[in-house]
């Protein structure tokens, strides 16, 4: 996943204008690694895809929700897509207006509801008959009427991993045609909100742009009763190819198909992974290699408990050396310390002879990477660093053992 960004000069992969190596020397290992010049261009492809649709694009801070990057998002003219209360506290700390901030999410719970409303939210995505009850219930207090999205279920089982398809019928996401339907007929029993639109996101990593239409299609026709509710939320899931195998449409595609159907319609998108993906990277330090079993491992102090999509989603992250050579390469497999058979950054890649403190870097990390870390074995979670020219910055510390036990420390 080499790209404007993160490239190979005089034989030592960089990111934008800085030698990684430097980076790693000075903060240690494993760290996150971000482009700010990466991100930025793909919030202006993003944005000049939906241009013609006049589309409000809405980051999912799910995505990565470190605080500089959501500034950065948000500078860029991009609102917030929030699953939970923490999330929109993430967004209002990182200076994101509540009228830019739309709370989705298929579990909100009374508390996140309340405090939402306090913050004067001003979108909710509703997933079901009864959280349309208690959003109504809560509203009735609340000094401003919020404007209500619900979520479409189409029963589409989108082309991806089956754990990112979130639109077939077996999914816990959204709800089916007839009920949507039947809220559109009594919306006059929900006063103390507006039912503006529809919402829909069949998944993520979606290969098929037909799908995406079909779904939408389907919501058009639900609401073609309604002429006064035109507002249409396409989700995201918009693919970004890992490897170099991996063939996937690129966003203006889904718009340009999208286009004769949606002109003239009230569009929401929510981009997340094709923000912040291949702006990232994970550094981790080669400990120890062996073979065994016909089998090379390259044992690294990066782990699952720093990106755990390998184990959960089978993904496959590209792993380099940050000294590139063409010399002995053969296979490994690169795995972590954590005592889990599960503890595999990458099954199968290329790599040189290596010696312990070489560096290696687990590209397309930028997505889902630090934001489901996890302190299992008692692992302190990664710093996170930005990168701006041949500038950097730490944006989030390393934690430290007392840091992971200080919600215990009443106990020790």
């Amino acid at each position: 996943m080499l790209n404007d960004s993160f490239f190979y000069h005089d034989g030592f992969l960089h990111c934008d204008a800085l030698d990684l190596r430097i980076l790693a020397e000075h903060t240690g290992t494993p760290v996150y690694v971000y482009s700010a010049s990466r991100i930025r261009a793909n919030l202006c492809r993003l944005q000049n895809a939906f241009a013609p649709l006049d589309a409000v694009l809405h980051y999912s801070i799910k995505a990565n929700g470190n605080l500089a990057l959501l500034r950065l998002i948000s500078q860029a003219g991009i609102d917030m897509d929030a699953v939970s209360g923490g999330e929109i506290y993430r967004a209002r700390r990182a200076g994101v207006a509540p009228q830019r901030i739309l709370f989705a999410g298929v579990g909100k719970t009374s508390a996140e509801i309340r405090y939402a409303l306090d913050e004067k939210v001003e979108w909710f995505n509703v997933e079901s008959a009864d959280e349309l009850c208690l959003l109504n219930t809560l509203a009735c207090t609340a000094s401003y009427t919020p404007s209500v999205v619900l979520r479409l279920n189409p029963g589409i089982e989108a082309q991806t991993h089956r754990h990112i398809a979130t639109g077939h019928a077996r999914a816990k996401f959204g709800m089916p045609a007839p009920i949507i339907a039947e809220l559109l007929v009594h919306r006059a029993d929900y006063p103390h909100v507006r039912i503006a639109g529809l919402h829909l996101h069949i998944g993520s990593q979606l290969g098929d742009v037909q799908e995406t239409v079909q779904a939408v299609q389907l919501a058009q026709a639900l609401l073609a009763p309604y002429p006064d509710i035109y507002t249409l939320d396409i989700g995201g899931g918009f693919p970004v190819a890992y490897t170099t195998d991996d063939e996937y449409p690129a966003p203006d595609a889904f718009a340009k198909a999208l286009f004769p159907l949606l002109k003239g319609w009230q569009i929401f998108v929510e981009p997340g992974r094709s923000v912040v993906a291949d702006a990232g990277v994970l550094l981790v330090s080669v400990l120890y290699h062996k073979e065994q079993g016909g089998q090379r491992f390259v044992i690294v102090d990066g782990s699952m408990t720093d990106l755990i999509r390998p184990a959960l989603y089978e993904a496959v992250h590209p792993v380099v050396p940050l000294h590139k050579t063409e010399l002995n390469l053969r296979d490994a497999m690169v795995v972590g310390p954590v005592c889990e058979s599960t503890d595999v950054l990458n099954r199968s890649c290329l790599l040189p002879d290596l010696s312990a403190s070489d560096y290696l870097a687990v590209m397309g990390a930028g997505a889902y990477g630090m934001v489901m870390a996890s302190n299992y074995n008692m692992r302190p979670r990664a710093p996170e660093v930005l990168v701006e020219n041949n500038t950097w910055r730490v944006i989030r510390r390393r934690e430290t053992w007392d840091d992971v036990l200080r919600c215990e420390e009443d106990e020790v």
